[in-house]
Formats: C-alpha cells, structure tokens, sequence
C-alpha cells in the first residue's frame, strides 16, 4: 500500500499530511518528511518540529520521533522556497512594535509586500532584507522571509513579521489554524440590509480573469473563505463596515463584498470606481469623482491584529488609526449626506 498524502499550499505556508504504510520500517521523523517532501531542507524539518507544527496523531512530537505504521504526521512549514534574487534597499518603515522576534508593520498603501512578477524593487521584503541584513533569517535569499500573512499592494494596514525561525514557524502555524484575530476597516458601495452578517464562498482564481479572485458555488476551483461584518456607520450611498476575517484568501474582502454586491469604494479591480449608487445630479457625480481622486485605491485598511507572542505566548493586539485618505473621503461623506433625511 503506499503511503497516503495530502497537500495544501497557499503563498506563505504548505501544509502536508501524510499516514504512514504498513509496511513502514521504523525510521525518524524528520528523514521520513525530508525524503517526501521536494526542494525542503533536513534543516528546516528539524526547525518545524523545534516549534511544534510536526504533529503525529495530533500531539507535536519531536525530530527524532520514530515513526510506526498508521502514524498520522501532518506538517506546516512556514513558506516554500524561491530561486530569485532578492536586492536589500533602505526604505523607511512605519514600525510600531518591535521584539527580539518580531516586528510589527503599519505598511503605507502602495507598498508592495513582497516580490513579485513586475514589482521585483520597492516591497516591504525589500526594506526587511535591508534592516535586518544582519540576522540569519533575512540571509537566506528567499522571496519572502518571516512572512507569514500579507495584505495588497492598495491596502493600507498591520501586518508582522517574524525575525528568526522559531518565530516564523509558530506564528505560521496560529494563521494557519486561525487562531489570530485581525480587523479591517472597508468602505462599501450601498446599504447594507443588515446590521452584522457572515459571508462565505469559496474563492479562487477568476476563470475569465487570472489577475481577480471569484467565488464559486464548489470547492473545484476555490477554498473555503468566510468574511464576518459589521456594520459602524451608514452614510446614505455607501457603509462603513468593520470586517473580521475566519480565513485569509486573497482579496477575500474585496471579492465578497462584490459578490453580495457592495463592492469597495473605488476598487479597480472588482467594479468599485464607478458610481454605483446614489442620484444622477452633476453635483454628486463630481463629489464622488472627487473622492475618489482623493481615495485612488481601494477603500480598504488592516486597522488591527492579535496573535500570542511566539516565545511568551502572551496575547499581544495592535490597532492603528485610519489614515488620512481614508479618512477624509468618509469625512467628505459624512458632510455630504449631513441634512439629508432620504436616501
């Protein structure tokens, strides 16, 4: 009988389940998912099991655990490997907290985080490779050192990353079984009916479009997402709406909202920078082009995020003040619909 894998991957962390044959002679732990898993070193197999995320039969176990036929080993390994080179480049950063472990980001909209097709230069992974040239994580040459979540390049908000591979390996592991707690802040085109409700769909690649996200109905060609929202303030033509992510797929707010119908405010890519609602006077035509001239990005911020610290294991929340775009563009709103009794 041969052996029995699973494998899920998203871009920061794999994650490998394997139930061992029958047949299986003894042998360790760390050899067994070094030979069955590509391009991973020895190394870093021993590092995921030093943090905990080697588990066999749902208790962590050490590198040297000799395996036994039947054993249920599942795996997440922090991220997979890139062959690019990355160039370090000093690019100020907006840091609010910072440990022997990790560092705590309030990352300006427009930044990218970390290298991709077209955007090779000026990425959040470019800053860290130049402030932290010093330690072993950012020496290893790949494309995405200590990250273990992202948020879009038009996404203002908190993000953390990890400075050394315990760190890494654990907090991976806590957004990989979501046991983080992140807020964003999103402003949304109409009115919503209710006052709290839950998305869900499952999100994939767009089959008509490769550069958005869709939801679809089966999980052939997406993964289970669920968007929990809130709404704080109701301003005539569009929402304000506190958003709690369960999952973390890419653009999971920004394809939900599009697919209930209330695409973000000024959003490009999923139908948000045109004017959805509202009258048909030339006076609220130039309001809102006017916004979004002062909003040119999606109307989207990663206003907070809680995780137990790697090493204490002390509860840690950040939360950060919405930034000025944004905030002037729900200002203008406020003022707009100030007076006003229908809409």
């Amino acid at each position: 009988m041969e052996q029995e894998e699973i494998k899920e991957q998203s871009d920061l962390f794999e994650h490998f389940r394997f139930i061992v044959d029958k047949g299986q002679a003894l042998a360790r732990i760390d050899k067994f998912v070094h030979n069955r898993i590509e391009n991973v070193s020895r190394t870093k197999v021993q590092k995921a099991a030093d943090a905990g995320n080697i588990l066999v039969n749902n208790k962590p176990v050490k590198s040297n655990y000799n395996i036994k036929p039947g054993d249920i080993i599942s795996i997440v390994l922090a991220f997979p490997p890139r062959d690019e080179e990355i160039v370090p480049e000093n690019i100020p950063l907006n840091i609010i907290y910072e440990d022997d472990d990790l560092v705590v980001v309030n990352k300006e909209a427009g930044m990218v985080v970390h290298p991709a097709y077209a955007n090779f230069t000026g990425t959040l992974v470019n800053a860290l490779y130049w402030r932290y040239k010093d330690l072993p994580l950012f020496q290893s040459g790949d494309m995405r050192p200590g990250l273990v979540h992202r948020i879009d390049k038009n996404t203002s908000g908190i993000i953390v990353i990890a400075k050394n591979e315990l760190a890494l390996n654990r907090l991976a592991r806590q957004f990989f079984y979501h046991t983080i707690d992140r807020h964003y802040l999103a402003l949304v085109w109409g009115n919503l009916k209710e006052e709290a409700g839950t998305i869900t769909g499952n999100i994939g690649r767009s089959l008509q479009d490769r550069k958005i996200m869709a939801v679809f109905e089966d999980d052939e060609h997406g993964k289970t997402a669920i968007t929990h929202y809130t709404v704080l303030e109701r301003m005539g033509y569009v929402n304000l709406v506190d958003c709690k992510l369960e999952t973390g797929r890419t653009h999971q707010i920004r394809v939900h909202f599009k697919h209930i119908g209330h695409p973000l405010f000024n959003d490009p890519e999923y139908g948000g920078d045109k004017i959805l609602k509202g009258t048909t006077f030339t006076k609220y035509k130039q309001f809102v082009e006017n916004c979004f001239k002062l909003l040119p990005r999606q109307a989207l911020h990663a206003k907070s995020l809680a995780f137990d610290h790697p090493v204490s294991n002390k509860r840690l929340l950040f939360d950060s003040e919405i930034p000025s775009d944004m905030k002037i563009v729900i200002d203008r709103w406020r003022n707009y619909i100030s007076g006003r009794e229908n809409f």
